[in-house]
């Protein structure tokens, strides 16, 4: 069983994807419009003039796979009730990936030491998108 992300950026999609590309190395691993696909939407679903808006991506960030549309094209995401947490492997990608992230968006809480890692961080992008970035504590012997 696999349980993966599907953000819906109501019309931001392609605008969120080349975000994820430049902050994170996201990598986009599949692309449709709605004008390539083989039937037509049903009525209703997508406004008129959306053709070249996002019916499905996909998209890598290290090894995790997150998938993305446009939805309805209304141009104002709502992602609310949860968080992408993203974990590095020490402080200095966590501060590069965090100040990325923040870019735009809304810091919640900034990026310090807490009892479980030297450095975490909460955050919302410039899209709504909630992250907590997390540096991996080193294993103590």
């Amino acid at each position: 069983m696999l349980v993966q992300p599907y953000l819906s950026f109501d019309g931001r999609c392609e605008e969120a994807l080349e975000f994820y590309r430049s902050a994170l190395g996201a990598e986009v691993t599949m692309l449709m419009r709605y004008k390539d696909c083989p039937e037509a939407p049903p009525p209703g679903m997508v406004p008129a003039g959306s053709e070249d808006k996002v019916m499905h991506s996909s998209f890598r960030i290290g090894e995790t796979t997150v998938m993305a549309d446009d939805g309805k094209c209304g141009g104002k995401p709502s992602f609310q009730g949860f968080s992408l947490a993203l974990t590095v492997p020490n402080e200095a990608a966590a501060e590069r990936l965090f100040a990325a992230l923040a870019d735009g968006g809304q810091v919640q809480m900034p990026l310090a030491k807490t009892f479980w890692s030297p450095r975490f961080g909460m955050l919302a992008d410039r899209f709504g998108v909630a992250w907590m970035i997390n540096v991996e504590p080193e294993v103590q012997n």
